[in-house]
């Protein structure tokens, strides 16, 4: 992932969208629909009844499918974004009721990914552990693992995904600052307009939505005096340089170095307790390899060699591979070379997944084996559960994973870090709670980034009481896998109820 910022994000994205086909008596139509939209045949709102069994509790729900129009200051149309809201039924009162929007990253990905992949109230059924390619016909089923029993979702497909669409085209809405801002009036307007602002109210993003959520965290407070419960960090980032290395700029690799390890072991390449030898290759990271590569060229031979075995101890590669490498491992390179001898190729978003390789003469992998698994299916059953279960058609595709370059970074000479918007979010609002969730082998935004990220946020003490960080096997996705699934439902309940 170390050639261009684009290609980074636009993989990040990965992160993560589609979903599947659902049974049509699943969903009751609701009594009335609203007029269509001028531009579009599908009704501008479209309301459906239904439950879901979640901890043994039946659930009444409505699932809301809309476009919410973004104007100017005079009235006119800048956007339209698309949105799907699940509310539950039985509410008296919505003033306690908490509520979570919940946004994939790219930036270019719509919210499939989160959408059906974990929070809904309809899910994917991927195979136990996530790694395994589904067999077509793909279906959704009841979700027992939604968090829609404790909070109202609201999954966000941001413009020029999805169905969301630039209405005024001299508009800027791909840049950092620039998804942040619309993102944030849709999130205002949302709130506004289903009379939600005494609701205690969350953010969840993933992949390059931890950009979005942090930004987000200080736009809504800053600018509308929205002060939020918690923002969950999933799969996340906010300084790209933990990502993209450059001369002079090594910290990349020191990030990188954990997962490495954890990946190693679970292709059997390491012996010993996981956790264990994490923990050690987090200490080696910080410590003494990233002395190491503040030397740069002044490191003697001798200390290469020493660091070279080290590393070779917590990775699997062999030590004269490390060396050619100048100590400096890329992701793909390791993906490529671990288990290169059995002619496999590791997967990029979760490299658990292992997979043949065409090209075994090649340096670098010629896919992603995490994305192959995922992308088809969660692309056919989201367009499958749009139209049959929340009965919404459009001509115009459903850009489950698009282009938006050129993205506006907003500086022509710096890195995107949007840390520092998240600690003065937290600075203003002692209150605001931050999850950080982490899979062990995700190889896209591995975990050494945002904890450097969290480790270096300028924060008083107290403050940082409030951030928690909790650990899965898999990787970015890692709610493909089973066990995460049921621990990821266990961590945001206990997140949101520790508000109670």
């Amino acid at each position: 992932m170390k050639p261009s910022i684009p290609r980074v994000l636009s993989a990040l994205s990965f992160f993560l969208s589609l979903v599947v086909a659902t049974a049509p008596s699943a969903l009751v139509a609701a009594e009335k629909e609203s007029k269509p939209m001028k531009d579009a045949k599908a009704p501008k709102v479209v309301k459906k009844y239904a439950s879901v069994t979640i901890d043994g509790k039946k659930i009444d729900y409505t699932a809301t499918t809309s476009r919410l129009v973004l104007k100017t200051d005079d009235g006119k149309a800048r956007a339209s974004i698309f949105y799907v809201a699940y509310t539950r039924n039985d509410i008296e009162d919505m003033g306690k009721r908490p509520v979570m929007f919940a946004f994939n990253g790219g930036p270019g990905s719509s919210a499939v990914w989160l959408h059906l992949g974990a929070l809904g109230p309809r899910i994917l059924e991927t195979s136990p552990d996530g790694t395994k390619p589904i067999k077509p016909p793909v279906t959704v089923g009841e979700n027992a693992h939604s968090i829609l029993d404790v909070a109202d979702l609201v999954f966000i497909d941001p413009v020029s995904t999805g169905y969301s669409r630039a209405e005024d085209k001299k508009a800027q809405f791909h840049g950092v600052s620039e998804d942040i801002q619309s993102v944030g009036d849709f999130i205002r307007r949302w709130v506004t307009e289903n009379k939600r602002w005494a609701s205690p109210k969350y953010l969840l993003g993933e992949s390059y939505g931890g950009v979005r959520a942090s930004g987000l965290s200080n736009e809504l407070q800053s600018r509308f005096g929205m002060d939020l419960n918690g923002v969950v960090l999933l799969s996340s980032l906010m300084d790209f340089r933990t990502l993209r290395p450059s001369e002079g700029n090594d910290l990349s690799y020191i990030g990188f170095l954990p997962a490495f390890t954890a990946v190693a072991h679970h292709h059997g390449k390491l012996k010993g307790d996981r956790d264990a030898l994490v923990k050690r290759a987090r200490e080696y990271a910080s410590g003494a390899y990233a002395s190491a590569l503040l030397k740069g060229y002044t490191l003697s031979e001798a200390e290469r060699k020493e660091v070279a075995a080290e590393l070779s101890a917590l990775t699997g590669l062999p030590a004269n591979l490390i060396l050619r490498t100048d100590l400096r491992i890329q992701p793909s390179y390791f993906r490529k070379e671990l288990l290169r001898s059995e002619g496999i190729v590791l997967g990029r978003f979760d490299a658990r997944t292992a997979w043949a390789e065409a090209d075994r003469a090649g340096s670098y992998p010629r896919y992603d084996p995490s994305y192959a698994v995922a992308k088809g299916a969660f692309s056919t059953a989201m367009l499958s559960y749009l139209a049959d279960g929340l009965g919404w058609v459009e001509e115009r595709p459903y850009e489950i994973l698009t282009s938006v370059g050129p993205w506006n970074w907003g500086a022509k000479n710096s890195i995107v870090n949007t840390s520092p918007r998240l600690a003065t979010a937290m600075r203003d609002n002692p209150h605001l709670k931050v999850l950080v969730q982490c899979g062990h082998t995700d190889l896209a935004t591995p975990p050494g980034g945002i904890l450097h990220s969290l480790a270096h946020m300028n924060l008083p003490e107290a403050q940082r009481k409030n951030i928690t960080v909790k650990w899965y096997d898999a990787g970015h996705m890692f709610y493909l896998n089973q066990p995460d699934l049921i621990k990821m439902r266990k961590d945001l309940v206990e997140f949101i109820g520790s508000d109670d």
